[in-house]
């Protein structure tokens, strides 16, 4: 298929996160976060960079809102700082806090473009972590009265609510593995921060509505899973590590229950919270980015899979095989699961991170970015055609960030940021889909 077309009324979209952007941590009464603390610890994160200023966002949000102007996007997908609301996740909201994202929000509907709302991009404070963080339950009600006093606030300008960002993502990478913040180890121990960011999600999900919002969803990173081989040990491992990773996060979401896999590992009386975390959603982010590999576990591993690379891809400079097909299959097969069950979805991240640089003409020639947005809409095409009812699609990310635990080097954005003067240069991708929006 070449040059996909798309409904008029398809939102598109570019997303980003308060923490890779914003910078000024300490600024406007802003607490700290457990990625303040990660970032803080020796051979956390790459050349040991921070997000003290990042891209500077806080300050220079005026000139980013007017670069999503210029590329003509429906939506801007934005996430809160728990820490600049509630500086210790509880409590009486901090004004300053507030009064940024008023003017922030302003702007951006003062530009035509529509605001969609992510409460937590895994910026918990660190008073929240001090007490157990995703480990104890009473993290999923602090966030739930966050979400009220957000909503309250916002839920006027904001348009989409997102609850929580890739909850997988806080569970394995930040619980399980260590690699990101808190930097936990807790391997199958850590699957209670699933169920509590769960429980997090629906009684978000009920305060949002209760102060006005209008359209509530949520935003999972899923991948379609790749066994190894065809033998049953190479299956079974395909199975539990779907369980592990997709279904953990929405099957108690659109089903109102857990995959057998992981029951388990679950804290005592979760089949209670169950009934709040199914809260009807008006859409379904998907974040795709690749496929997992995986196959039966060697001798010795605790786990009941063994992950393994995909190869024979080109690769971003995220270690990302770029595989178009898999959001195709990933959607296909999403829809024949949920089936009814599953409401309209938007593609809330995919992207990628190439070695960007400003040539010296002035521009940054980043065909490859073109290359892999276009594929992967002719994906989201055909998912489309196969049945799948596909609402937008966001690009991650507007402009390169501060990436997690790989510091500043991937860079994902449509727009190159200087990180030493700061200075913004759109990319060729920048004018792609800005022609792309204009002309459909």
């Amino acid at each position: 298929m070449e040059n996909p077309t798309f409904p008029s009324e398809f939102l598109w979209g570019v997303s980003t996160s308060a923490f890779q952007i914003e910078g000024a941590t300490g600024e406007g009464g802003r607490g700290q976060s457990i990625w303040d603390t990660f970032t803080e610890t020796e051979g956390k994160i790459a050349r040991a960079e921070h997000a003290k200023v990042a891209a500077d966002h806080f300050h220079r949000y005026s000139e980013d809102i007017a670069l999503m102007a210029e590329l003509g996007v429906g939506a801007y997908r934005m996430s809160f700082a728990w820490p600049r609301i509630q500086p210790d996740g509880d409590g009486k909201p901090n004004a300053e806090g507030l009064a940024f994202y008023d003017k922030l929000l302003d702007e951006v509907c003062a530009a035509g473009i529509a605001p969609t709302g992510t409460l937590f991009h895994w910026d918990l404070p660190q008073a929240l972590e001090d007490k157990g963080g995703w480990l104890a339950r009473d993290t999923a009600e602090r966030f739930g009265e966050y979400a009220a006093i957000v909503g309250e606030r916002f839920s006027d300008r904001v348009k989409m609510w997102i609850p929580l960002n890739e909850p997988m993502v806080m569970s394995i990478f930040g619980y399980a593995i260590g690699e990101y913040a808190p930097g936990k180890t807790l391997l199958l121990d850590a699957l209670p921060t699933a169920h509590y960011q769960n429980l997090a999600h629906g009684l978000a999900v009920q305060a949002l509505r209760a102060a006005g919002a209008s359209s509530v969803g949520t935003a999972n990173n899923h991948s379609p899973i790749w066994p190894a081989s065809d033998s049953p040990e190479d299956k079974a491992a395909g199975e539990w590590i779907d369980a592990l990773i997709n279904r953990t996060y929405a099957d108690p979401v659109l089903l109102g229950r857990y995959p057998e896999q992981v029951v388990a590992h679950l804290p005592a009386g979760f089949a209670d919270d169950l009934p709040t975390i199914a809260q009807p959603l008006d859409f379904y982010g998907v974040n795709y980015y690749e496929p997992q590999g995986v196959a039966a576990p060697g001798e010795g591993n605790p786990l009941p899979f063994e992950l393994r690379a995909i190869e024979g891809y080109p690769m971003t400079t995220n270690d990302s095989p770029i595989v178009p097909h898999g959001l195709r299959d990933l959607l296909v097969g999403f829809h024949e699961r949920y089936r009814e069950h599953l409401p309209p979805v938007y593609i809330t991240e995919n992207g990628c991170s190439f070695d960007d640089v400003v040539a010296e003409d002035g521009h940054v020639h980043d065909q490859e970015r073109i290359d892999f947005l276009d594929s992967h809409l002719v994906a989201v095409r055909e998912a489309m055609d196969a049945g799948v009812d596909v609402r937008g699609y966001f690009v991650w990310s507007l402009m390169d960030n501060f990436e997690w635990s790989k510091g500043y080097q991937p860079r994902f954005g449509l727009v190159h940021i200087d990180y030493e003067t700061l200075k913004r240069t759109p990319k060729d991708s920048f004018g792609w889909y800005r022609a792309l929006i204009r002309h459909g």
